[in-house]
């Protein structure tokens, strides 16, 4: 029974990596997104496929939804790099931009918004311009589950994000951050996951997910 149970996962696998996800390709670049053929993807949700780019050996889960928030510009706006891997039912609400670096590791649930709504008057919310700013990942950043990064916010190079964070302000490179709003709670050097570990942050204890 557990042999037959492998050969239909690795039939699954293979019939997605041979079949589904170049037709899935070729469906939207057709429409004008700019997926690598080495790329594998799932079902995804587009609002304006020419404002994605999808780099060389990206995997990205089912239900990854890319929302170009506006109207018709020239694009892309969303762009993954080399060997990005995406987690189920993660979410780009973008107007103005986002660069995900190379291989970095989005896990599930995660969301990415670069607009707000301006709150210092008392008009009704649809009618409010609010301001909006790119977002950035480097190279190797690794967010846990459920993380949500803000407007204008770069995340450095190699830097970890705990699950359930929300980002509100750029993390240089190698830091560890936690909470809501995220802070520092240590670095990737020796002495810094120590220190993390040994941290109690204010919120619910954040665990890092698997990718």
């Amino acid at each position: 029974m557990k042999s037959w149970h492998k050969l239909c996962f690795r039939a699954r696998e293979r019939f997605n990596a041979l079949v589904s996800s170049p037709l899935r390709r070729a469906w939207w670049n057709l429409q004008g997104a700019e997926i690598a053929p080495t790329a594998r993807i799932q079902r995804l949700l587009v609002t304006w496929p020419h404002q994605i780019r999808i780099g060389e050996h990206c995997l990205l889960e089912e239900g990854t939804f890319f929302k170009f928030d506006g109207v018709w510009i020239n694009g892309p706006r969303i762009i993954l790099n080399e060997r990005v891997f995406v987690g189920a039912n993660c979410e780009f609400n973008i107007r103005k931009g986002i660069t995900i670096g190379a291989r970095c590791a989005i896990a599930s649930g995660c969301k990415f918004i670069d607009h707000d709504h301006d709150i210092s008057g008392v008009a009704e919310m649809d009618t409010i311009p609010g301001p909006e700013a790119v977002v950035a990942l480097d190279s190797d950043v690794w967010l846990g589950t459920n993380v949500i990064v803000l407007k204008g916010v770069t995340i450095g190079r190699g830097a970890v994000v705990a699950a359930g964070a929300v980002v509100t302000r750029s993390i240089p490179a190698l830091e560890i951050w936690a909470g809501i709003p995220a802070r520092k709670i240590g670095d990737r050097t020796e002495t810094g996951r120590k220190s993390a570990s040994a941290m109690t942050v204010p919120e619910a204890e954040p665990q890092l997910e698997n990718p």
